[in-house]
């Protein structure tokens, strides 16, 4: 006799725009019978009505977020609102019992991380954030091989993130300010490569940075470098911008054996994986590409794994201490930035500036009264 296949979890979105409509829906139905959206939040109520007729009108919609966690009874949230709003709101769904995967960054701070923490319970509801480019196919194998030694020992890594984001980007309210967005191009746009340098190399052990406002009038930087040591002895370089027409996103580790790069901009899939031996290594060269199919990073590829850590009731990929990693790492870069000297893993905490919020009240990027602001359910961002 076949066992019956379990009921689909119960999915809800917070924030219905460009993001929850053209990457968590589509992620949402690439695994039908497992998952059913059944409700969605929007503080703007044309938008949510958009987003229903897209989604399906069987979808429950919401303006207040209490409510909908307290009449849908999702099984796992997922949310797609400004970062300011995202610490707060993913309190508030673990607390009904949901998991979450929310967009990044989760939080503004590592206080905040730490408060997520404290929500969660042994067994769930978890909290994840939404790191797509770990997940697919290229960048498991490439952490594969780099942890198998079978590329040699990593030495120096270049981890790059050059965009362009003109005035116009910087008129929506909430970007470009601590309160708000967290950060510049540090927390907002190369967190994503800074998370995939760290999953490749894992542990870092020092930082050394700089930051600048160069062009744009907003309060926090719009580039940022850094020179960071790991735990293995191996060295990188970091390059976050929003002030570069060459637009592209860039990771390249230099191994004993082999260099291995990748090229992309939003997303990568295999063929963006390049493996170039050393000279004594020229005859290894085909066994390092990735073998079978070619998954390209997406949230759909993060929600798979998601979904079926949440079925054998373990902690979902994207939460824990890696995700700590990666916010500690990018208030280890303001803090160095800020104050000129190194600052190594684990010493930001509780009574530290850094550790309450990513300028750490530097006087000359902390905004007069920085406060962050509350509000159940925010619009969508980009």
């Amino acid at each position: 006799m076949v066992a019956a296949s379990p009921p689909p979890l119960r999915a809800a979105v917070v924030g219905t725009g460009a993001i929850v409509t053209g990457s968590h829906l589509p992620a949402l139905r690439a695994h039908p019978g497992q998952v059913e959206l059944v409700a969605a939040a929007d503080v703007d109520e044309e938008r949510l009505d958009t987003f229903r007729k897209e989604a399906g009108e069987s979808v429950a919609g919401y303006t207040d977020l209490a409510a909908m966690l307290e009449e849908a009874r999702p099984d796992l949230v997922l949310i797609g609102s400004p970062p300011a709003f995202h610490a707060e709101q993913t309190i508030a769904a673990l607390r009904s019992g949901a998991s979450v995967l929310c967009e990044k960054p989760l939080c503004l701070s590592l206080a905040e991380y730490d408060a997520i923490a404290a929500a969660e319970r042994d067994g769930g509801p978890y909290a994840s954030v939404v790191f797509q480019h770990r997940y697919g196919s290229g960048a498991v194998h490439a952490r594969q091989l780099l942890e198998s030694g079978r590329l040699g020992a990593p030495l120096v890594a270049h981890c790059q993130t050059t965009w362009y984001r003109d005035t116009a980007y910087y008129s929506v309210p909430w970007r470009g300010k601590w309160s708000t967005e967290g950060g510049g191009p540090t927390m907002g746009h190369g967190i994503h490569q800074m998370d995939l340098l760290l999953h490749l190399l894992g542990d870092w052990t020092e930082v050394r940075a700089m930051a600048g406002r160069l062009v744009h009038d907003v309060q926090s930087e719009d580039v940022s470098t850094a020179l960071v040591r790991f735990a293995s002895g191996a060295l990188a370089t970091v390059v976050n911008s929003v002030l570069s027409p060459d637009e592209v996103s860039r990771i390249r580790v230099d191994c004993a054996d082999a260099t291995v790069e990748l090229t992309h901009l939003y997303g990568h899939s295999n063929e963006d994986w390049v493996y170039t031996p050393a000279p004594h290594s020229t005859g290894r060269a085909h066994s390092w590409q990735a073998p079978g199919p070619d998954l390209p990073s997406s949230h759909a590829a993060q929600l798979t794994g998601f979904l079926e850590a949440l079925r054998a009731g373990v902690r979902p990929p994207g939460g824990g201490k890696e995700a700590r990693r990666t916010l500690e790492f990018v208030a280890a870069l303001y803090k160095a930035a800020f104050t000129g000297r190194p600052v190594r893993a684990g010493e930001i905490g509780p009574g530290d500036p850094y550790y309450a919020a990513m300028h750490g009240d530097h006087p000359d990027w902390a905004p007069p009264q920085a406060g962050l602001p509350h509000q159940a359910t925010a619009k969508e961002h980009r």
